[in-house]
């Protein structure tokens, strides 16, 4: 079974209830806050207690959930001070994620130290988990770890998760990274699938050597065959849409909206 929902990249601009209206209009059951980024929904660490209830009854009394809380927090910052401060405001995440009813907090691997070895670095990404297991499973909630940026290949990712070995941390399988890496789906589902509990959908195009987003389909990541791997295994998590609008610029939040969630269905349909 598989959710549809959309990240607040996607419509920066928009308040809580403007974002209701398009999920309901276009068929989303998930709001994945990317918090950080100042969006106008307001979903941040920030909100008082009474607020977060007050968003948590106004998604729930439309059919909606906050699916994930989509932070910045980097896990294998070589710096150990930067990582402690990621550590810390993981905290506060995860508390604001379980007032939300919120299954998931995403976090990144980031950008690795280069004078190490890998199995060295995995050791060190996963020793900064330890401290956040116990509030997380006190609280509900599953920590993320997606595949990106230096993390995009899944053994790694499997590692750290192997290392941490605790039900409170699982996989985030963002279909584009992997394939950046010319990593077949196959290959990385063989890797992750079972721990993957929560996906990232994203398409597009290399244009003069980058990756150029487009919409769902219209681009070169293919995403019907990690989907039906999945929906082999029994998967029963979000498809959340993640293209990133950046704030006050011109763009097309409803049109992305309408655009992935009629290519999802239809890939859907054809698994």
């Amino acid at each position: 079974m598989f959710n549809l929902a959309v990240m607040t990249s996607v419509c920066p601009d928009l308040g809580l209830e403007e974002i209701i209206a398009l999920m309901r209009r276009h068929g989303y059951q998930g709001l994945e806050p990317r918090v950080e980024w100042g969006h106008a929904c307001g979903i941040e660490v920030q909100l008082s207690p009474a607020r977060r209830q007050e968003v948590r009854a106004r998604l729930e009394g439309e059919g909606l959930a906050v699916s994930c809380i989509a932070t910045g927090a980097r896990l294998a910052a070589p710096d150990p001070g930067e990582r402690a401060g990621h550590v810390a405001s993981l905290m506060g995440y995860i508390d604001l994620a379980g007032d939300l009813g919120c299954p998931w907090v995403r976090t990144f691997g980031g950008p690795r130290a280069r004078d190490q070895e890998l199995a060295g670095v995995v050791e060190y990404v996963a020793e900064g988990y330890q401290p956040l297991l116990a509030q997380a499973q006190a609280r509900g909630v599953t920590l993320l770890l997606e595949t990106h940026d230096d993390w995009s290949c899944a053994a790694p990712v499997r590692a750290v998760v192997e290392k941490v070995a605790h039900a409170r941390l699982r996989v985030l399988w963002d279909f584009m990274h992997p394939q950046r890496m010319m990593e077949k789906p196959a290959e990385t589902f063989q890797t992750i699938g079972p721990l993957t509990e929560y996906l990232h959908g994203h398409d597009g195009v290399y244009a003069e050597g980058r990756m150029q987003i487009v919409g769902l389909g219209q681009g070169v990541i293919d995403h019907a065959g990690p989907l039906r791997l999945l929906a082999g295994a029994g998967f029963a998590g979000y498809f959340s849409v993640e293209v990133i609008h950046q704030r006050q610029k011109p763009h097309d939040a409803e049109g992305v909206m309408r655009q992935y969630a009629g290519a999802f269905r239809e890939l859907m349909a054809g698994l």
